[in-house]
């Protein structure tokens, strides 16, 4: 998948990995029970998530920052 990014493959995916979301994403979107509740480039995302992180998907990763 990443060699498919890197060509410029537009692909929608569905993961929990954080660091290949930033990796190879042009556009992030965070979603909680269905409903998106934050969108935006990696860089805005992943640099304020610990910022505005409100659910625990947000809690588990700025810990795994911490480490």
């Amino acid at each position: 998948m990443k060699d498919l990014a890197r060509e410029g493959m537009t692909m929608i995916v569905v993961t929990h990995e954080v660091g290949f979301a930033r990796e190879v994403g042009d556009r992030v979107l965070f979603m909680e029970q269905g409903e998106i509740v934050e969108e935006g480039s990696p860089e805005q995302l992943f640099g304020n998530l610990c910022k505005i992180g409100h659910n625990l998907f947000y809690q588990k990763y700025c810990k795994s920052l911490e480490k």
